[in-house]
């Protein structure tokens, strides 16, 4: 039978802000259907939802009604003023459901509670406030811009509009589903466009929460859906002639079937993926401030996001000493209870993800690989945990070293020159993000030499909505967020004439 389960915990909150869960269709909510998934809390194994799915018919209503709100409106034919009140109202909504929301990060993601109070409530909500400004100031400061005259060959001036590309699908990884809703509902509430949300089967109910505040909120029905399914469902979504812009955030292998499918009616694409991000200390870098950052950034949300820099290279003069203060700050980091304010580091998301990040680093220790700080036992009876580790010795061409694990693991990679850090760097087929330590004139020298989308320097400053987030390679096509996010959710219409 299909709803939330009796499991100890879900708390009253997240139970009252989800109720009976399920789809969403033009206002219609759907709370039967053609299969079921089990929702299990990845620290207890407990199945703590059972969630009705749909196939390719839920999506086609789910589209239809989505095309009739942008084609008829009124979302899109709106006075900026007007979304960005709706906006503000979803937002109001979104604040009082704060504590559920950081309730719902822990029990269906496992992230830990003070990691979820920021990264699935207090920055989603600081995003959407971004997104409400600009849904009154409209790409770059304005919906329309004249050009001004030109002779081409005779005296014109032109005019240039934004127009919300139309509808649009958002699909989203199952480790920050608030967030990666932040980025593209909010972006396309801001333009005019209407939107069909699809989760990951791992945390769909972080979408139903997100669809009854939208609910709340009194969003026009169909402005914004949701469909929850597998993966025929994603199929028929991404393919769907009703759809105008497709925005995946995901793994590459599944980024290129998406990328495919959209294809076939050419529809614009945005897809944020992979990461296998340096993290260079240069010669001269302060270890001691260096080191637990570095760790952080690579154990933060047990190593599940695609900007962990997770190879971290250090000048070989200074590895020993490195090594050193790293197993003093690992020994020093918690893994246990997500509920538990001293956790640092919460299990992964399944049994079976859990198992491919072991075969990883089981393959690189066969190789000749060791580790070299972390790896003690977490002392948990049940839950998908992995204690973290850092890897060493071990070249940067080997397969620990180019391929996302999506897990708490980190290699260590020893260098020479600046030069050799550089090459290692950029000697990945992504380009997502990066961090480097030392003085600051060096360290921005060295960060414009890497290929990669995001570059913090000394621990940077945290999260922008103003800035983009895209990558080389692999990593992304197109961008999320910032004013390159925004102008996603555009067509640009030119209306010229002549003055003789």
């Amino acid at each position: 039978m299909t709803g939330l389960t009796d499991a100890s915990t879900l708390t009253d909150r997240v139970r009252h802000l989800i109720g009976a869960p399920g789809s969403c269709l033009g206002g219609r909510w759907v709370t039967d259907g053609d299969g079921e998934l089990e929702v299990v809390d990845p620290a207890t194994e407990e199945v703590i939802a059972r969630v009705p799915t749909l196939g390719p018919a839920g999506v086609d209503e789910a589209v239809r009604a989505a095309r009739k709100a942008f084609d008829e409106g009124p979302w899109p034919t709106m006075h900026p003023r007007e979304r960005q009140a709706a906006i503000n109202r979803f937002i109001d909504c979104l604040e009082r459901h704060q504590e559920a929301l950081v309730d719902l990060g822990v029990v269906e993601i496992g992230s830990p509670v003070t990691l979820s109070k920021g990264l699935h409530a207090a920055a989603p909500l600081a995003f959407f406030r971004w997104w409400a400004d600009m849904a009154l100031r409209g790409p770059n400061g304005a919906y329309q811009q004249g050009l001004g005259l030109h002779e081409v060959p005779v005296l014109s001036s032109s005019i240039l509009f934004h127009e919300p590309v139309g509808v649009v699908a958002g699909i989203v990884a199952y480790n920050y589903p608030m967030m990666l809703k932040a980025f593209k509902v909010g972006g396309a509430l801001a333009s005019g466009c209407t939107t069909v949300m699809m989760p990951s089967p791992r945390t769909p109910l972080a979408s139903v929460a997100f669809m009854r505040i939208a609910e709340e909120a009194e969003l026009p029905p169909g402005v914004l859906n949701l469909v929850i399914g597998g993966a025929d469902a994603g199929r028929a979504l991404t393919e769907s002639d009703g759809v105008d812009m497709v925005s995946f955030t995901g793994s590459v292998e599944v980024g290129r079937q998406v990328m495919v499918q959209a294809a076939r009616g050419l529809k614009k694409v945005v897809l944020e993926l992979g990461g296998k991000s340096p993290n260079i200390l240069l010669p001269g870098a302060d270890l001691e401030a260096a080191v637990l950052p570095s760790l952080l950034r690579f154990t933060r949300a047990s190593g599940q996001g695609c900007g962990c820099t997770t190879r971290i290279l250090v000048h070989r003069p200074e590895l020993d000493r490195f090594l050193g203060l790293a197993r003093e700050a690992m020994d020093r980091l918690v893994v246990g209870d997500p509920w538990d304010e001293r956790t640092d580091i919460g299990p992964l998301i399944r049994g079976e993800h859990r198992a491919r990040v072991e075969a990883y680093v089981e393959r690189a220790l066969a190789g000749g690989a060791s580790i070299v700080a972390g790896d003690r036992a977490h002392g948990m009876e049940r839950g998908y945990y992995l204690s973290p580790a850092l890897v060493g010795d071990v070249a940067n061409d080997a397969e620990i070293c180019q391929e996302e694990l999506f897990g708490p693991i980190g290699v260590v990679i020893p260098y020479d020159t600046v030069d050799e850090a550089v090459a290692i760097a950029n000697a990945t087929r992504f380009g997502l993000n990066a961090s480097v330590w030392g003085p600051t004139d060096e360290a921005m020298r060295v960060a414009r030499r890497i290929r990669s989308g995001t570059v913090a320097l000394n621990g940077g400053g945290g999260e922008r909505p103003d800035a983009p987030w895209s990558g080389y390679g692999e990593s992304s096509i197109g961008a999320e967020r910032g004013e390159a996010g925004f102008a996603e959710f555009f067509q640009v219409k030119h209306v010229q004439f002549p003055l003789r």
